[in-house]
């Protein structure tokens, strides 16, 4: 056994109900007196309250999926102009995405509060869009020193938006078991992830009124991020990300469609990572326990339903072939990545 392992330094809060004294503990820690907050407008009340006993000298309520460039630009400008000494983002995946971008445009440091399960808090990775094509990368500056879990600030999300955004963090565990610098150390944080995920998700669905299955996904959400942030992305995330910046689809659903289709195309040449995966749903298979789980939540099935025109799978493949990391277990061809996104977008089931 021979690997290097890296573990991001980052301040984990969970208390549910307490995000707004939690969140002004850690700012004092910060030692910051001019924090800006980034928040999508239908969530400004949540925010209000939750930031409401915080030196705030600026809030930026304009948000958009996949951050397009001249949006980070905006924000940042905002930053600068303020004077701002910290970054607050309160909401889901775009809103820390964008925080991201501010940070790394002026290093600015982050504390997320998440009310969605997509684990970007986690991660030094950012994301950003320019003329339908996206650009990930890594920097540290961009990991949030920082995070509030309050699993009373999902219950806003309804019960399909929450199984999307809780698949999009499977996606995170699922793909860590095979990305370019995955580990035993994040292959066994993924399995734990998938494990909470499962459980939790479900009884989100069941009850979404309900705390402890929202607990529950949200430590799965914490355990996908830190495992894909060592492990790097895989071809499901290449995949996703290429689709969601030359399309602008929606995000969380697009990994919920996809994740299937990957999982079958590298389940028979990863068999270790495919018998932690079963285990962790504790199903015969991966693809079993995905597929069982989908079913469960009611997932969306097929980038059609997304509003990916057909045209698109031919201009996608040519850009997941360039992305594509190299090492994926079963071989990366165009015509095998033609047929997984053909069957994706008509929703047919996975091979």
């Amino acid at each position: 056994m021979r690997f290097v392992h890296e573990t991001h330094s980052q301040r984990v809060r969970f208390a549910t109900g307490e995000a707004a004294g939690q969140l002004e503990e850690e700012i004092a820690k910060l030692g910051a007196s001019r924090v800006m907050v980034i928040v999508a407008e239908p969530e400004m009340p949540m925010a209000n309250v939750i930031a409401g006993a915080l030196p705030v000298v600026a809030s930026h309520n304009e948000v958009a999926m996949h951050v397009p460039v001249d949006l980070a630009e905006r924000a940042s400008a905002t930053a600068t102009r303020s004077r701002a000494d910290a970054v607050v983002s309160i909401g889901g995946g775009s809103t820390t995405g964008l925080a991201k971008a501010i940070a790394l445009n002026t290093g600015l440091p982050i504390v997320a509060v998440p009310t969605t399960y997509a684990g970007s808090e986690a991660t030094n990775v950012w994301g950003l869009t320019e003329a339908d094509q996206k650009t990930t990368g890594i920097d540290d500056r961009v990991l949030p020193r920082a995070i509030v879990y309050d699993a009373a600030l999902t219950l806003s999300l309804p019960a399909d938006i929450s199984a999307a955004s809780g698949l999009n963090a499977i996606a995170h565990c699922v793909d860590s078991m095979w990305a370019p610098r995955s580990d035993p150390i994040n292959t066994a944080l993924a399995e734990a992830g998938i494990r909470a995920l499962n459980t939790g998700l479900r009884e989100v669905v069941a009850d979404p009124m309900g705390i402890p299955g929202r607990e529950l996904a949200l430590q799965g959400t914490y355990l996908s991020g830190v495992a894909f942030a060592s492990a790097g992305a895989g071809l499901h995330h290449k995949i996703c990300h290429v689709l969601g910046g030359m399309f602008n689809l929606p995000h969380a659903p697009t990994h919920a469609v996809v994740l299937p289709y990957v999982l079958a195309l590298n389940a028979p040449n990863a068999v270790p990572a495919q018998r932690c995966i079963a285990r962790a749903f504790d199903a015969p298979s991966a693809s079993e326990g995905l597929a069982d789980l989908r079913s469960a939540l009611d997932a969306p099935v097929s980038l059609r339903d997304l509003g990916m025109p057909e045209s698109g799978v031919v201009d996608a493949v040519d850009a997941v072939l360039v992305a594509a990391p190299a090492g994926n277990p079963t071989p990366v061809s165009r015509e095998g990545l033609v047929a997984l996104l053909h069957a994706a977008w008509e929703g047919e089931a996975p091979l």
